[in-house]
Order: structure tokens, then sequence, then C-alpha cells
């Protein structure tokens, strides 16, 4: 798995965007119906930053900030690192641990294209796990 390309792995659909306009109540509206952790800031159809679900604890909610008028520009992480289709779920990986952050934003040519997150790599392992439990569950 930690060999495959980040294309076959990341988040097409469940990726979202947001103007950096975009307020944070707004957006936190977005991202609970989507369930994500994270949206990106795009302007003039390239990123230019991301606002995540510890941004909005850390610079919105512990700052004291009004989500309702505050805008992403105003507390995304603006031009956030972010990687390439064909780089490796590894490397992917390896740079969220070594930033500390949990998701990195996909894009070509400066536009984004999907994000790929810390989540991606418990589901497999998670699949696999809930398979056996049922496995065994029929057995009994």
């Amino acid at each position: 798995m930690f060999d495959q390309p980040i294309r076959n792995i990341m988040e097409q659909k469940k990726f979202l965007t947001a103007s950096p306009e975009t307020t944070v109540s707004a957006a936190a509206r977005l991202m609970a119906d989507k369930n994500v952790g994270a949206i990106m800031v795009v302007e003039n159809d390239l990123l230019i930053g991301i606002f995540s679900e510890r941004d909005a604890v850390f610079r919105v909610i512990a700052k004291g900030r009004d989500a309702e008028t505050t805008a992403l520009i105003d507390v995304m992480t603006a031009a956030p690192k972010t990687l390439e289709p064909g780089k490796s779920y590894g490397h992917a990986l390896l740079l969220m641990q070594e930033n500390g952050f949990r998701h990195v934003p996909v894009v070509e040519n400066g536009r984004p294209i999907g994000i790929i997150s810390s989540r991606n790599a418990m589901d497999p392992d998670l699949e696999e796990f809930v398979f056996e439990a049922r496995r065994r569950e029929h057995f009994r």
C-alpha cells in the first residue's frame, strides 16, 4: 500500500474547496455535511491555502474569533505543502508525520484534484478488521 501512487488512494469525491472570503462557519458546515476534516481554499482555480478542524479550534475558537464573520483567508494555512498524484502514499505519510498535519492537498499545475489524509492509512486495515470480525461472528 505504501508504494502505491497517491492518485489511487486520494479522496477525489470528498474533497472540498471554498473561496478565501468564505466564513469559518460556512466552511465548518460544509465540512460537517461531507464528514471531512479539511477544506482547500482556492482562488482563480489555484490552491492558496487549507483550513482544517485544527485551524478552527486553535485559530478561531481559542482566539475568541467570531466564526460567522471571520473569513478563511484570515485563519487558513497559507501556501500549504502539497503533493503530486504520482508520489507514493508512503511519501505522503512521511510528509504528514514530519510536519505534524493530517491532510495534504494533491495538486496538478497548482490546481487541487484531491486530498490525502492520515485517515486513508487506517481504512484498509479497518476494512480487514471488520471483515475478520464478521467472519468470526458467522462461525459462532
